[in-house]
Formats: structure tokens, C-alpha cells, sequence
């Protein structure tokens, strides 16, 4: 781990757990005001590629995000400034129209989540 990434930055922790964004404590010891509710994503955060029901037309599909639904559309705004393109979030999951893997897992491991590209 990435001696420059502070507690905040951190999800996860192997001996404690899910931890608050925020504060970096356990999500049951959380002294940042804002009770967090366990997110969907398992923290294996997956960058690949959809066509299907689109018409033949692609989008990068961002899972395994382990934010709130707060955090998620913050994060989705930045990701799609990132790359000049449109968007959504759907069901825990950060759709951005066109093929944008590889630009989004470099901005995703420099955030310091441990985003892998899948499919191919």
C-alpha cells in the first residue's frame, strides 16, 4: 500500500474491516456524524466493457465500488469529466458512454482503489 495514502482514502481493511471514507475508523466505530450503511462493492473494483442492449454501441462499466450513493455520483461526475463523456449511475454501477478503460483504471488505481481492467 501506498505509504502516501492516508486513512481517509481507505475502504477496507483486512483486521477491521469496512471503514468510513471520512473518518477512516470502522464503520461501527464512525465518529464523523454520518452513520455509512455497508456499500454494495466487495472492493475488487472491475473496469470492462458493455455492448448488450445497446444497439451494438459500448460503455465502460465501473464495479465493485465500495461507496455510498453519495460518494458513487461524486465520483462517477469526476470519472466522465475525466474522459469528455456522458453517463449514469445505475444500481451501484458508473456507465460511461464509449471504450474509456484504461484511462479510467489509471484514474481509479491514482485514487488509490485497486481497479483491475476485465473482459477483454
Amino acid at each position: 500500500m501506498n505509504k502516501a495514502m492516508n486513512n481517509a482514502q481507505r475502504v477496507y481493511s483486512s483486521d477491521q474491516g469496512r471503514l468510513c471514507p471520512q473518518c477512516g475508523r470502522p464503520l461501527a466505530q464512525c465518529q464523523c456524524g454520518k452513520k455509512q450503511s455497508a456499500p454494495k462493492g466487495s472492493g475488487a473494483v472491475r473496469v470492462g466493457r458493455q455492448t448488450q442492449g445497446r444497439k451494438g454501441k459500448g460503455v465502460t462499466v465501473i464495479t465493485g465500488l465500495p461507496l455510498g450513493e453519495e460518494e458513487l455520483l461524486a465520483l462517477a461526475r469526476q470519472l466522465k469529466q475525466r474522459c469528455g463523456t456522458r453517463g449514469t449511475v445505475k444500481d451501484g454501477v458508473i456507465e460511461s458512454q464509449g471504450d474509456h478503460r484504461d484511462a479510467l483504471v489509471e484514474e481509479l488505481t491514482r485514487r488509490g482503489y485497486a481497479a483491475k481492467r476485465s473482459g477483454g
